[in-house]
């Protein structure tokens, strides 16, 4: 039995203008839990799409327990004992958790019809293992949170048996509690013989599950090292090929008037009574774990669900809130989902830059092609947004790209108040830096911040003050010294 359960040699393949991964070697041992790491088009998800069959390289071997593979497609891989959850989704929300993860192979009788009993059987167990019995495998994936409906897709993945389990950003979704979940899961299936290749921008993560790494630049395999030999900022200069210093930046300007007053606002079944201020010039972060409802106060804020009772008053007006187009005169807000909700991805980047503007760039007819090239341009340059040109259609960028077109539509607006949903999710640590950035410069200019995130690092690292959420109320308020992960979780908890 060879040492190595899985083997690249000079792996390569290239897309028109660009060479996406060169002369990769790679090498898996049996057992290992193995992390992929680098920015944002380093060549980890091409790997990914080649181990999985979804590309075919242009020259270059995948060898699978000694011996040479070729893969024609993801089920050509499954079978073989490869297996992969894929950062973006691909779950049918009308269909229940059961249909999901048994898609397309349902268990059936001899007339072809489906044994529901059965189906609803093996889901139990496969939840079991997520220790989520009280989870009814025939709830419609729609109803889930982002969070469990990502535990779906690995489920699903793990129905298949698989020798080899690849992870692309499993933890993007998760709060901290569901990571450590997970992550028990994981050794619990390694100790049983599963070799798992993780890829995760979140660093930390790296050094509490993996045992190996290998870091990717510019499509190149760039250095192999043990976990325990390497420290982050080794990490960072060999991802980004430079030194970063603190990414989070500091603040570097005082904190101004009141701007945001929200006063017992309240959902029935999403969130009661919430009051609370920010300053112009403020970052308030707000944490809490899956279902505490901060993600539904901050669209409630912007009309996208309703409030039914308590007042939103900014710089003094109060305004009333029903619609998007209300709170558009003065809030702004960008949603956690950037794939379904916030972005185009269709279109050109140009177009998406100025959807929510097109005031800005239209004259008495028609809209004005030049004013929208020198909008999208200026973004492109602001937010160093990777790309062949502003026509290039937004589904062709990566994650951390996506990310920064997305910010862009908002940024520029000069809004008293923006409410920002998981700014960072699947994003690398190069774009991480530039995203704090921005933020950091739009809270200089005045614009007052409500930061909702699940990284608690980012929360605690980027936020004046923090405010903890649970079942659907402000449970705590931190500042200063007091904002420290213990206390921040120990109030989202409950302890």
């Amino acid at each position: 039995m060879t040492d190595y359960v899985l083997e690249t040699v000079n792996l390569t393949k290239s897309f028109p203008g660009v060479v996406a991964l060169k002369d990769v070697n790679l090498k898996i041992e049996t057992g290992s839990i193995h992390a992929l790491v680098g920015e944002n088009g380093a060549g980890k998800s091409t790997l990914i799409h080649l181990l999985m069959g979804a590309y075919a390289p242009d020259y270059g071997d995948i060898i699978l327990n000694g011996r040479k593979k070729t893969f024609h497609s993801p089920l050509d891989a499954t079978s073989n004992g490869i297996s992969a959850v894929f950062q973006e989704l691909s779950v049918v929300n009308n269909m229940s958790i059961a249909e999901n993860i048994f898609i397309n192979r349902q268990p059936a009788n001899k007339f072809g019809m489906v044994q529901f009993n059965k189906l609803y059987k093996e889901t139990r167990k496969l939840l079991k293992v997520f220790e989520l019995e009280s989870i009814d495998p025939k709830t419609p994936v729609g109803d889930l949170s982002m969070a469990n409906r990502q535990l779906v897709e690995i489920l699903k993945a793990m129905s298949y048996d698989p020798k080899v389990l690849i992870l692309d950003e499993p933890t993007s979704s998760l709060t901290d509690t569901e990571v450590h979940r997970l992550f028990s899961i994981i050794r619990r299936l390694n100790g049983q013989g599963v070799t798992f290749i993780i890829v995760s921008h979140h660093l930390n993560e790296i050094f509490e599950i993996a045992k190996h790494l290998t870091v990717f630049r510019d499509g190149k395999l760039i250095c192999n090292a043990k976990v325990s030999e390497v420290d982050e900022q080794f990490l960072i200069s060999n991802m980004v090929g430079r030194t970063l210093g603190n990414i989070y930046g500091k603040r570097e300007s005082s904190i101004g008037s009141s701007c945001v007053e929200v006063n017992n606002i309240s959902r029935e079944g999403a969130f009661k009574n919430i009051s609370f201020s920010i300053s112009r010039g403020e970052i308030v972060g707000f944490y809490g774990l899956v279902g505490a409802g901060r993600t539904e106060v901050g669209r409630a804020l912007f009309g996208l669900e309703g409030i039914d009772s308590g007042a939103v008053n900014i710089d003094g007006e109060k305004l009333i809130i029903k619609k998007p187009s209300d709170a558009m005169k003065k809030i702004g807000y960008i949603t956690e989902d950037r794939k379904q909700l916030g972005l185009f991805l269709n279109h050109p980047i140009k177009t998406n830059i100025v959807s929510n503007k097109l005031g800005d760039v239209s004259g008495k007819v028609l809209v004005n092609e030049r004013r929208i090239k020198e909008k999208a341009q200026n973004a492109i340059n602001n937010f160093n947004i990777v790309a062949n040109n502003m026509e290039q259609r937004v589904m062709t960028l990566s994650g951390g790209n996506q990310q920064k077109v997305l910010l862009s539509e908002w940024f520029d607006m000069n809004l008293a108040f923006l409410i920002i949903d998981e700014p960072t999710r699947g994003v690398d640590v190069g774009a991480r830096n530039d995203i704090y950035q921005h933020i950091r410069r739009l809270a200089e200019r005045g614009t007052a911040i409500m930061l909702i995130s699940s990284d608690l690092l980012e929360i605690i690292s980027i936020s004046d003050r923090v405010i903890v959420m649970r079942e659907g109320e402000i449970v705590g308020e931190l500042s200063g010294q007091e904002v420290t992960e213990q206390k921040v979780l120990s109030y989202a908890i409950g302890v």
